[in-house]
């Protein structure tokens, strides 16, 4: 594992959709075969495709030339932060500022005083009404900052500070001058697209942090970024996907969006995506009186990150499940199958683990700190699928900057690499 290339695919993905455009880069450049969702496919054995799904989603698979087991790892496209509302231009105090929403549970204070950008889709006027023109922007560049409150006039926020998504969220845009609009927002957007304001119909755009994702420690030992939740996985699995030769079976790299909103969207793992793109693909083969059969032989890695042992909060950690960084990628369970696994999918990732000499850690919440949840209970579900969670600890989950060791990443991906192989 290059963790340079980790970190340049993590500058590349700055929204959903600027992460499959990444990944959709790398796949062609190793002669993977494009797909169209809507249309009828001809697969053969020995090929390997891929196929984007409403822009933020993307399905990536091979067919062995033999029949055999099918293996499915899965992660997600979206991190938490923030999305820009329609007719977002507000002004106080000499300025222009985005009216913005919250994505998923983020760290607010995290992203105050941080250099922000935006990335995301933009539908456009079409000649044809229900097809728009689709174009994908990122500004690239800071251009949006929230700044925080001076302590002068809060002498209590380093006791704990609350703040107001609605009100002391909102990131400063430009200075209020004559020359401003009032459409400011949709002219900017318009001049970076090179299109007519009025042509632009809608929008879904991510405000990210506009940072350089970097190495870190004494002994560069540890990774600081942005969006390691999810990043780290989606790269993973699909390192793993190019250099597994898949000589039997399927084996199938799931990239949904909007897992950290609850998935259940028509490009979310709470949907009939997964269920519909095997169909597609036994029925193309010919095969479709197996899908059933494989599906109950088949096996799922959920692959999301865990939470790290902070060393500062070590009261935090279960006392005897607790990954270190740097100890290898974690087994995540939980009882309340917020996490999806049994103890024969534990035995299975743990095999596979010895197997390619990637170090594993067990990962479970304290018993009174409920934890997260992932997408691969869901997908366990709606296909009666056998699975496991599995992912690199770090800390500051959420955070809009993460952490994480580099040699996590690389026992991720020789797991993923053994289990397609």
């Amino acid at each position: 594992m290059n963790t340079q290339e980790l970190l340049k695919f993590i500058k590349k993905s700055t929204s959903p959709y600027h992460t499959v455009m990444a990944v959709e880069k790398i796949l062609k450049a190793a002669k993977f075969q494009e797909l169209a969702w809507g249309r009828a496919w001809k697969l053969k054995a020995g090929g390997a495709y891929f196929v984007s799904v409403f822009g933020s989603a993307l399905m990536a698979f091979r067919v062995g030339r033999k029949k055999g087991m099918l293996r499915i790892a899965a992660a997600h496209t979206d991190f938490p932060g923030f999305r820009v509302k329609p007719s977002p231009d507000m002004k106080e105090g000499g300025c222009l500022m985005l009216n913005v929403e919250p994505y998923g549970g983020l760290i607010q204070s995290s992203w105050l005083d941080r250099p922000l950008s935006i990335a995301g889709s933009v539908a456009l006027r079409g000649e044809n009404a229900f097809h728009p023109v689709t174009r994908y922007v990122d500004f690239g560049r800071p251009i949006l900052t929230i700044p925080r409150l001076a302590i002068h006039m809060d002498r209590k926020v380093n006791d704990g500070e609350k703040l107001n998504r609605q009100t002391e969220m909102l990131p400063l845009a430009a200075l209020d001058g004559e020359e401003i609009s009032k459409e400011f927002f949709i002219e900017q957007l318009a001049g970076e697209l090179d299109c007519r304001s009025d042509d632009i119909l809608s929008y879904d755009l991510t405000v990210y942090a506009c940072e350089e994702p970097c190495v870190l420690g004494f002994d560069r030992a540890f990774i600081s970024a942005p969006r390691l939740d999810n990043l780290t996985s989606v790269k993973a699995c699909m390192d793993a996907l190019l250099d597994a030769k898949t000589e039997s079976g399927i084996t199938v790299a799931a990239m949904f969006d909007n897992e950290e909103v609850g998935s259940r969207t028509k490009q979310g793992a709470n949907s009939a995506l997964l269920d519909e793109l095997l169909r597609k693909i036994y029925e193309s083969l010919g095969r479709e009186n197996e899908r059933s059969q494989d599906i109950a032989q088949g096996f799922l890695l959920s692959v999301d990150v865990a939470h790290g042992w902070h060393p500062n909060y070590s009261g935090k950690a279960d006392p005897t499940n607790r990954p270190k960084l740097g100890g290898g990628f974690a087994i995540k369970q939980a009882a309340s199958q917020s996490y999806v696994g049994d103890a024969e999918a534990q035995a299975v990732v743990k095999a596979l683990a010895d197997e390619a000499f990637a170090p594993y850690q067990t990962y479970v919440n304290r018993s009174d700190i409920p934890g997260g949840s992932t997408l691969g209970s869901m997908v366990s579900a709606n296909l009666c699928l056998r699975g496991q969670d599995i992912g690199v600890p770090i800390l500051a989950m959420h955070s809009a900057r993460e952490f994480m060791a580099a040699a996590d990443q690389e026992a991720l991906t020789d797991l993923i690499t053994k289990f397609f192989a």
